[in-house]
């Protein structure tokens, strides 16, 4: 039986690419790597972003963290002509090494400091388990409930909902949604929503600050949205020690189950054709998927606002573009919302009002924040998407999160482009805030002790951490200088509705969407709602720069030797609304241009350019405060004697979109039947009262 054993483990190996090292009959096989690719240019970002790999989201202005799962991998990356350094060699020698932590950390301490006293990390049945328990212990105020669409495997897909009054129905409250594993590897996203979610209930009546928040805000927590892709990540990190079975074992002792089936770094979820449905229970089948990577739907670029767009790759290769087709590891569904996952998300936030969402993710410490895509970038208007309306006050209150945990306060762009994203589609369709917390700083599922810093804090952030950080997330929830509130009164048995049915922008259309959230006061009510206009088709500002430049100046330099570079002193002596700084050379090959502001002794990067061997490279900067700068010239690749740099100075335009008011329509019913039905406009910080003698009349 044992022999049997490891034959068949080793016969399921070969069939995937992930393995570990191995001696003897199976020989040497590819080991999954997390490596630092190098990206000194925002072009390169762009042409990496191209080659369909396993892009991480631990990033900087000249890296890009990637996971390479095969050999093919590898062989992209070095056919583009990336440098990279290996950060992580083995993924499954770290996965072990990890196992083995968290076994000596559970053996050390009985009980960590998280609120639930967990020393490792949950299974799917553990989550199920500890919000049904949550739910039986604070009856009152806690309660669980099935989201409406099972996965594709057939699983249901849990939520626990905390706040005074639970299990009646709402009154008034606005709610704070808090979602977790969407991406099935990053275990750590689940388990800190989950603890918010004890942490509440276990303090609701103690704590003060707690008490007076649950008693004006509902909080809804999903700790794992992809609950089929993080089975199967979670169960295949676990490992079985084979040497009391065979002597002779190739793996030195220790399996991983990813050097088998090879689902523990699976990021989608398990979508294996388009529009087809799966038998429950098939998704473990998909052996061809290198690591889980291959097949699936990347969840968090499925949501309907901007979907399409940069970022997120069709189901067809295109070099010109993201990527690599279905095989993507940004694949973005046949469709907006077309995966059961992503509708469940969409109805629950769409069935309330959610004045404040944030979707747990790891890693890389980053608090993300809409839009998803470079303001400059061109939407399908033709005109640049601009910031968001509300970004002066998201941008502050990301700062003050990551104030708590440490975190770069920034948006998804400065990474790479995104679109399809939670955040993007919740905030603009219903103005309800959103964010994307990245957790950790080093890898997907680390040490389970690290998850225990993440929560709590560590170091200058001890004591406040991400727990900080959501109870600030929840007292913006409940602030009403960022909603609005209808209120009046209401005959008895009367249930109020806000409705608004509207179409939702993609790249390269729109969808049918709306809201339809109710409440059931007790006579006198007081609601909070978020604004009745979306971000989506509010005025947005962007900038038009001047056709001709106002000042020029050209120098000339030697190209430097081959992976060397030149650098030429620049001082701007005032503010320039856009500059731009062309390169040019007289032969067909390869030069780059990155541009820097000296901050002291620093080089700080404001723009770049890496186009492909015979393309010129060119870079704007907007808005050049007055300093000194450095433009540097770099030979990728050229057998070019000199180059010519032409700056030229541009004066920009600001011009503001028209616009359009949205309303909703409020309706007051009494057992079924609608009594009274007016439109209601309503912006940020305003408070509307509604006169209900209409409705209490016909009663």
């Amino acid at each position: 039986m044992a022999g049997a054993l490891l034959v068949a483990a080793l016969g399921a190996g070969q069939l995937s690419a992930p393995g570990t090292s191995a001696a003897g009959p199976v020989g040497e096989v590819f080991r999954p790597q997390l490596v630092t690719v190098a990206t000194p240019t925002a072009a390169d970002k762009q042409r990496l972003t191209r080659l369909g790999l396993d892009l991480t989201e631990h990033a900087g202005h000249d890296y890009v963290e990637v996971v390479l799962h095969t050999p093919l991998d590898l062989a992209r990356l070095a056919a583009a002509g990336f440098d990279h350094d290996v950060r992580i060699p083995d993924l499954i020698a770290r996965s072990l090494e990890v196992a083995a932590a968290n076994e000596r950390y559970a053996a050390r301490v009985a009980r960590s400091p998280l609120p639930s006293g967990r020393v490792g990390y949950r299974t799917l049945a553990d989550y199920e388990s500890d919000m049904a328990e949550l739910a039986e212990r604070h009856r009152r105020i806690v309660r669980t409930f099935t989201l409406p669409r099972p996965s594709l495997d057939g699983r249901a897909i849990h939520a626990v909902e905390i706040g005074r009054g639970v299990r009646r129905g709402l009154t008034g409250q606005p709610t704070f949604v808090l979602l977790g594993v969407h991406h099935a590897r990053e275990w750590p996203s689940g388990e800190l929503a989950m603890e918010f979610a004890i942490d509440l209930a276990d303090n609701y009546g103690r704590d003060p600050r707690i008490t007076r928040l649950l008693r004006r805000a509902r909080v809804v927590v999903v700790p794992v949205v992809n609950v089929d892709g993080f089975h199967l990540s979670r169960t295949d990190g676990e490992f079985l020690d084979l040497r009391a079975l065979n002597d002779y074992d190739p793996l030195d002792g220790s399996l991983s189950v990813l050097a088998t089936v090879g689902q523990a770094y699976k990021r989608k979820n398990c979508r294996i054709v388009d529009g087809q449905d799966t038998s429950d229970g098939s998704c473990v089948l998909t052996l061809n998927s290198n690591g889980g990577f291959g097949s699936g739907v990347d969840l968090n670029r499925n949501y309907g606002g901007f979907w399409g767009g940069p970022g997120a790759a069709g189901p067809t290769p295109d070099a010109g573009e993201v990527g690599a087709g279905i095989l993507d590891p940004t694949y973005r569904g046949a469709a907006p919302f077309s995966e059961p996952e992503t509708q469940n998300v969409r109805d629950l936030i769409a069935s309330r009002q959610v004045t404040m969402m944030i979707s747990n993710h790891t890693f890389s410490n980053l608090i993300l924040r809409p839009n998803g895509v470079n303001p400059a970038t061109l939407g399908p208007d033709g005109k640049p998407v601009g910031d968001a309306p509300d970004e002066s006050a998201l941008k502050r209150l990301g700062a003050k999160m990551a104030a708590q945990n440490g975190y770069a306060n920034i948006h998804g762009w400065q990474l790479y482009d995104t679109t399809g994203t939670t955040e993007d589609w919740s905030y603009n369709a219903t103005g309800g805030f959103g964010y994307t917390f990245e957790i950790g700083a080093n890898e997907f599922h680390p040490p389970f002790p690290e998850v225990v810093d993440e929560y709590l804090g560590a170091g200058e952030h001890a004591g406040k951490g991400n727990r900080e950080a959501y109870l600030i997330a929840l007292e913006h929830a409940v602030d009403t200088a960022y909603s609005g509130v209808i209120s009046g009164r209401a005959p008895r048995g009367a249930t109020l509705r806000l409705t608004k049915s509207f179409e939702t922008p993609t790249w390269a259309g729109s969808f049918a969407d709306g809201v339809d959230t109710a409440i059931e006061p007790r006579g006198r009510f007081s609601w909070v709602v978020n604004p009745s206009t979306r971000p989506v088709v509010q005025p947005r500002s962007y900038t038009e720069l001047a056709t001709e430049p106002y000042d020029t100046r050209t120098t000339e330099g030697a190209v430097a030797g081959p992976g060397e570079h030149t650098d030429h002193e620049v001082v701007l002596d005032e503010a320039v609304d856009v500059w731009r700084i062309d390169l040019d050379w007289p032969t067909p090959d390869d030069l780059d241009l990155t541009v820097f502001r000296k901050e002291g002794d620093e080089l700080v990067e404001v723009g770049s350019s890496g186009n492909a061997p015979g393309e010129k490279e060119s870079v704007e900067v907007p808005s050049a405060a007055a300093g000194r700068y450095v433009v540097r010239v770099t030979n990728y690749a050229s057998l070019s004697p000199s180059y010519t740099l032409t700056e030229s100075l541009f004066r920009a335009r600001t011009h503001t979109t028209a616009g359009h008011r949205e309303s909703y329509t409020f309706t007051c019913e009494v057992e079924g039947r609608v009594l009274q039905r007016e439109r209601v406009f309503i912006d940020r910080g305003e408070r509307l009262r509604l006169d209900l003698a209409p409705c209490r009349r016909r009663a």
